[in-house]
C-alpha cells in the first residue's frame, strides 16, 4: 500500500503511483481506473452520486479547496474526467455558467493538489483546443463559449498547479466505448437514427475518433511520465459519411448514407441559431458558426491506427432496442 507521496518500483522499472480519478464512474474515468490498476497503480475515485466502485462522494463543481484537499491527501496525482454538455441551450449570457462548470472546479482542484504536494495531473479536454492552435484564423474561442472555457480551463488549471505539478491536457475527439451502462452522451440519438427507417444523410467533413480505452492508455502514460503536454488523441480519422455507415452496420441496419449539401447544413444551423437568439438563449457551440466546423475535416495527425471497431460495437451493439 502507498503511504503519502511515497512511490514504489515495479519489476518493469515503472514507479507505482496513487491516483485520484475525479469522475471515476464515468465512461472515460472508469477506463482510466482499469488501466491504472492493470499497471499496478493504486486508484481511488470521486463522483457526485453513489455507485459501485465510487470511493468518495463529492460534487467537485461546488467543493471548496479544503474539501478537495481532504480527498487528495496521500495521492501522487489526479485525473479530472468530468465534462459538460456543450450543446445545451441556456439563457444568455452563458459564459458565467460555462466557466463555473468547466474552469472554476479545475482551478480549485489543482490549487488543492499543489497544496497537498501532488506531482502529476491530467485533464480530459477537447480537441477544439488543438484546432485553435492549428487554425487561429478560425477564431474559435471568440465564436464559441465552450471552446473559450476549454482554453481557460487548461491555462488557469496549469497556473493554479504551479511549476512543480505538471498537468497534461488530453485533447479528445469523439470517444467511443462503454463502461457498464455509461455511454457517450451523444450516442443515444445516433443509435436511434441508425436503427430507424429514416434515411441517413451526412455532409462533407469529418472528425477524429478514439476509444475510451485508448484515452485511458494515453492518460496513464502521461501520469507515469509526469507529462505537462497538450496531447491530442485519435485512433482513426473518419468522414461523417463513414462514421454513420459504420454505426448503421454495427446496429445491424447497414444502408447507404446520402450526401447532405453543404448549403442545406449551413441553412439549418443558421436557422437553429436564429431560433435560439429569438428565445434569449445560446449554447456553448454557436450554431451560427458551427457549420464551419461541421463541414471541415477535424482530423488529428498522427492517429494511432488502433482499430476502432470493438469500441464502436460496444457503443452501438447489434440487436439492442
Amino acid at each position: 500500500m502507498l503511504v503519502g507521496l511515497t512511490t514504489h518500483r515495479l519489476q518493469s522499472g515503472r514507479c507505482t503511483v496513487r491516483i485520484l480519478v475525479v469522475g471515476g464512474s464515468g465512461l472515460i474515468g472508469a477506463h482510466v481506473v482499469d488501466v491504472l490498476r492493470e499497471r499496478g497503480h493504486a486508484a481511488t475515485t470521486v463522483a457526485r452520486t453513489a455507485q459501485p466502485g465510487v470511493d468518495h462522494l463529492l460534487d467537485v463543481g461546488s467543493a471548496s479547496v479544503d474539501d478537495l484537499r481532504s480527498v487528495l491527501a496521500g495521492h501522487d496525482g489526479v485525473v479530472y474526467a468530468t465534462r459538460t454538455d456543450e450543446q445545451r441551450a441556456l439563457p444568455k449570457p452563458i459564459y458565467p455558467e460555462f466557466r463555473r462548470d468547466n474552469v472554476d472546479p479545475v482551478v480549485r482542484l489543482f490549487t488543492a493538489a499543489r497544496l497537498e504536494g501532488l506531482t502529476r495531473g491530467v485533464v480530459m479536454g477537447s480537441y477544439y483546443t488543438y484546432f485553435d492552435r492549428l487554425h487561429p484564423q478560425w477564431r474559435l474561442a471568440e465564436r464559441h463559449t465552450y471552446i473559450r472555457c476549454r482554453l481557460e480551463q487548461a491555462r488557469e488549471g496549469r497556473a493554479a498547479a504551479g511549476d512543480g505539478l505538471p498537468v497534461a491536457v488530453l485533447e479528445l475527439p469523439f470517444v467511443f466505448g462503454r463502461a457498464g451502462d455509461r455511454l457517450p452522451n451523444w450516442a443515444g440519438p445516433l443509435d436511434r437514427w441508425a436503427r430507424s427507417r429514416t434515411p441517413l444523410v451526412a455532409p462533407t467533413g469529418g472528425s477524429a475518433a478514439t476509444s475510451a480505452h485508448s484515452v485511458a492508455v494515453v492518460a496513464v502514460d502521461a501520469l507515469e511520465q509526469a507529462s505537462g503536454a497538450d496531447l491530442p488523441v485519435a485512433d482513426e480519422n473518419l468522414s461523417w459519411h463513414d462514421m454513420l455507415a459504420r454505426i448503421a452496420a454495427a446496429v445491424g441496419r447497414p444502408r447507404r448514407v446520402r450526401r447532405l449539401p453543404a448549403g442545406v447544413a449551413r441553412a439549418a444551423l443558421r436557422l437553429g441559431g436564429a431560433a435560439q437568439a429569438a428565445g434569449g438563449k445560446e449554447s456553448g457551440m454557436n450554431p451560427s458558426h458551427l457549420a464551419n466546423l461541421l463541414l471541415a475535416d477535424l482530423f488529428v495527425e498522427p492517429a494511432t491506427g488502433r482499430p476502432l471497431g470493438p469500441a464502436l460495437a460496444e457503443t452501438f451493439p447489434a440487436g439492442d432496442a
